[in-house]
Parts: structure tokens; C-alpha cells; sequence
């Protein structure tokens, strides 16, 4: 099986043409364990499926490296976008991906015929509480209190295509984003579990976040986390309507209107055959 390896500011990715295989969804999940170990394969964060579409250019399908199915990854759709586009799977700089988080529309920016930044609609979001969803008599899950082991915390969740949760601090710690990231994702009161995000507000343009997500553990970088971050930021009257996101892997910038849009880079590692 043919694939290439790439990486969005650090979140790295497996992608494979799936568009004329006869493999089922429970061996795709089986596939995505698999291939995604760090240490009898490749190693990735996700697999990233193209198939065709009746309904946009294409149609991508997102497994984490837990095996499970994601409606949306936003890093992840930046490599779907430059796999298809450089394999001349999709021919035009305007396209449409269809996801499980409804159709995708997407803008290449080239620089001499090269990919420089790939800008995609993330969509709308939700703050309500039954669509994340948690377990609460209240409409919205806004900077509600929560405790954590032996600390308290401070939440906002929302859905971005995918469950997040927000939780601004005054410092990140990557040992602390593990320790308690895992406990909220698995809280009772998220029956869908969820992706937890800690901020640290830089000013009203620049933040920066430490993401935990939800089926694959501490990651160098979110797309649908760092664009939660930046709109409950934004609810929260702690920034402006354009962000730059900084995460250990790089930076996007986000902007926010009726539909939250995210501009960043995209980059093969490397290409080649699996044995599967």
C-alpha cells in the first residue's frame, strides 16, 4: 500500500488513495493501529483516507491512532488537502472536502507553483451543551468549575467538529497538560470523552496552546483545538477576531466570523510502500 507521511506544525499523518480499495471501516480501524505505532510501523498521530464524493471534490476519512473514527481533524485536513492536490487527485486551488463535520472549503495558497499555506473553513462550532456533548442542566458548559485530582479548574467546552474543552492558565507545562488532560478527557461528565486544550494568553492577537486530545494522547500541535482555543479566547473578550495559535509544533492563524477559518502549512516528511 502506497502512502506518504506528513506533518501539520508537528501533528504528523499517514495518507493513502483509498478511493478504489474494497477495504470495510472495522479494518480500517485495525489499519490505523497499526500503521500509526511508533515502534513496529510508521508512526502517526492519524490516517487519513481519500474517497470519492457524490457531494464535494473528495471526501476524507480520519482514523486516530487509537483506532477510532474522528468526524474532524483541522492539521489533519491541511495534509489531506496537500496529498490530494500534489497527487493531482483534486486539480484546482478552490475544492471542496467533504467530512464527517459536514463540507470543507478550501483555499491553496502557492508560491511558484508550491503549496505555501492551505486555508480551510473549520466550520461554525457549537457551544451547546448537548451537542458536545455534556452531562449538565445548562444550556452552555461556560468557564464552569472542575476538579481535577488535587486541583480546581476553570472549563469551557464546545464542539469543533470533535469535543474541546479550554482551560486558561498562566503557564504551560507539558507534564501537568498530560496529567490533568488525561483526567479531564476521561471525566464522566463527557460521555463522548474529550479533547482538552490549556491556553496561555499571550495579548489580544497571540496565544498559545498545549493540546491533549482525545484518542491520541499529548500531540505538538491541534487544528480543531487550537481553533476552539481561539474562539472561546475571543467569547471570553481575551482576544481580537484574527489569532495567532502557537502550539510546540508552530503556529496558524485563525479567524473568526459566522465560520472560523484556519491558514497554515502543510509539509511531506517522506513517501513509500506499507506492508500490511
Amino acid at each position: 500500500m502506497k502512502f506518504w507521511k506528513l506533518h501539520g506544525i508537528g501533528n504528523d499523518f499517514i495518507a493513502i488513495d483509498g478511493r478504489f480499495d474494497q477495504i470495510d471501516s472495522s479494518n480500517y480501524t485495525v489499519l490505523a493501529k497499526k500503521v500509526c505505532h511508533r515502534r513496529f510501523s510508521v508512526g502517526a498521530d492519524g490516517l487519513l483516507i481519500v474517497k470519492n464524493s457524490e457531494i464535494a471534490d473528495v471526501e476524507m476519512v480520519y482514523y486516530n491512532s487509537d483506532g477510532s473514527r474522528a468526524a474532524m481533524c483541522g492539521n489533519g485536513l491541511r495534509c489531506f488537502c496537500k496529498f490530494v492536490y500534489d497527487n493531482g487527485i483534486v486539480k484546482k486551488d478552490n475544492f471542496t472536502v467533504d467530512t464527517l463535520d459536514g463540507i470543507k472549503n478550501i483555499k491553496i495558497n502557492t508560491i511558484n507553483g508550491e503549496i505555501n499555506t492551505i486555508k480551510v473553513n473549520m466550520g461554525k462550532g457549537s457551544f451547546l451543551a448537548k451537542d458536545i456533548p455534556v452531562l449538565t442542566d445548562k444550556e452552555r458548559f461556560v468557564q464552569e468549575n472542575i476538579k481535577v485530582l488535587d486541583k480546581e479548574f476553570k472549563i469551557t467546552s464546545m464542539l469543533m467538529g470533535v469535543p474541546h474543552t479550554v482551560v486558561i492558565v498562566d503557564e504551560l507545562n507539558v507534564d501537568e497538560v498530560c496529567k490533568y488532560g488525561k483526567e479531564i478527557e476521561n471525566n464522566k461528565i463527557f460521555p463522548k470523552k474529550t479533547n482538552v486544550n490549556f491556553v496561555k494568553v499571550e495579548d489580544k492577537y497571540n496565544i498559545h496552546v498545549y493540546t491533549w486530545e482525545r484518542g491520541c494522547g499529548y500531540t505538538l500541535g491541534c487544528g480543531t483545538g487550537m481553533t476552539a482555543s481561539a474562539i472561546v479566547c475571543n467569547l471570553l473578550d481575551m482576544v481580537e477576531n484574527s489569532v495567532n495559535v502557537t502550539s510546540q509544533g508552530g503556529t496558524v492563524r485563525i479567524d473568526i466570523g459566522e465560520f472560523s477559518y484556519m491558514t497554515g502549512p502543510a509539509v511531506k516528511i517522506c513517501e513509500g510502500v506499507l506492508e500490511v
